[in-house]
């Protein structure tokens, strides 16, 4: 059982109260300004003073940019829960966002004040993560949850080998798969924990019958033979034992899916749409493993990870926990709903962007205007909720 979180009195501006407040806000408003930069760039109409490629500035602010400050949010919401102590609130928490700014603006401007000193500020968040968060577990003596540690210490090495690699070697390949590699196994192992469990708890109230299967040995395998392919797929993402060793695995996560009884959650669109993102993790390994042995681009599957399993799953993680850490009723109103429709259309416009290349252009645009629509229809709903007087209060399940 998990511990029950302790809140202190806090007397500063509400959005510094608890982490999921600034991180949420500010991730999906960047989320979606690095997306209305990216069009241009691609297009050759807007140059930033950037030390990287245009498509490396792309990879990285998703990868290294976004994904950090939502995972940020989460852990920094969840861990007080897991361990029992205070969240990180006030000067603390500022000093965090404050860091996370600094680097999007030295990434941005890395022509300008030089790629180390850039890498310096960008990397310096995930390090000051690490060390927030690994402290917190081990004074709370809730090991198990170091393994949560060791995958954001990957997304941080993946962060220094991407600032590297761009220098000196023009590119930043493998810095971009370590990236994605530790976001999948993210939402596997997070993913794997509180799917199920919200899916029992509504099943439980609402519609009694098969529950999703608790978490067996089946899943550890699941967890470690994913860690095992996605390693392969980062040293050797062309081959085909790559491409059988990525069939396997997404094959699994279809079994693995299916045992959370998510058909059975169509009513509640808060724990369906949980069941959606994860689908796109196995969609993705397989779609990889076609691009293994050249039969899809490569970017396809790595769009279904990144765009779908990652921008849906954290959509759905960032409007749950919002509406449940801030006393509001457990339902997606019609504005969700649209959100949540809004990020899928972008993940599969994204994906048949790259299988139909007649359409490239067309499907590329649709994917940008949904996936805007998406995190900046979130910052407009949910901002007031998170900036707002309402007081923190432990999370509905």
């Amino acid at each position: 059982m998990n511990a029950v979180a302790r809140l202190r009195a806090h007397r500063g501006p509400v959005l510094l109260s608890y982490g999921f407040r600034p991180f949420f806000l500010f991730g999906a408003i960047y989320a979606g300004l690095a997306i209305l930069a990216w069009l241009p760039m691609f297009n050759g109409e807007l140059a930033l003073s950037t030390a990287f490629g245009p498509i490396d500035w792309h990879v990285h602010e998703l990868l290294y940019g976004y994904l950090p400050a939502v995972v940020t949010g989460f852990l920094l919401t969840a861990i007080p829960n897991w361990t029992g102590r205070l969240p990180l609130q006030g000067m603390p928490l500022l000093t965090l966002v404050a860091v996370w700014l600094a680097g999007r603006v030295a990434v941005t401007f890395s022509a300008e004040i030089g790629w180390l000193s850039a890498a310096i500020i960008d990397v310096s968040f995930l390090i000051l993560v690490v060390a927030a968060t690994a402290r917190e577990i081990v004074a709370g003596n809730n090991w198990r949850n170091l393994r949560v540690v060791a995958m954001v210490t990957l997304l941080l090495a993946g962060n220094i080998a991407f600032h590297l690699e761009a220098h000196f070697n023009g590119s930043a390949e493998y810095g971009a798969r370590i990236g994605i590699a530790a976001t999948v196994l993210l939402i596997v192992v997070i993913g794997g924990r509180i799917i199920p469990s919200f899916t029992h708890n509504w099943l439980t109230r609402e519609n009694p019958g098969r529950l999703p299967v608790p978490f067996a040995r089946f899943d550890v395998a699941v967890i470690g033979l994913s860690a095992a392919t996605l390693a392969l797929w980062t040293a050797q993402p062309v081959g085909r034992i790559t491409a059988a060793a990525l069939a396997a695995t997404g094959a699994l996560h279809i079994v693995r899916l299916a045992r959370w009884a998510g058909d059975r959650t169509w009513r509640d669109r808060l724990v369906l749409i949980l069941h959606v993102g994860y689908a796109f993790v196995p969609f993705g390994f397989l779609l990889v493993s076609a691009a293994a042995i050249d039969i899809v681009p490569a970017d396809t599957g790595v769009h279904a990870w990144t765009i779908g399993a990652a921008g849906t799953m954290t959509l759905a993680v960032m409007t749950r926990a919002s509406l449940g850490h801030t006393g509001k009723a457990l339902s997606a109103s019609a504005l969700t709903q649209a959100i949540y429709a809004a990020v899928v259309i972008a993940a599969l416009a994204r994906i048949c962007s790259s299988l139909e290349p007649a359409w490239n252009e067309q499907l590329l645009q649709i994917s940008a205007f949904a996936w805007v629509a998406a995190f900046f229809g979130f910052a407009a709903s949910f901002g007031p909720l998170l900036i707002g007087a309402q007081r923190n209060k432990e999370p509905q399940q």
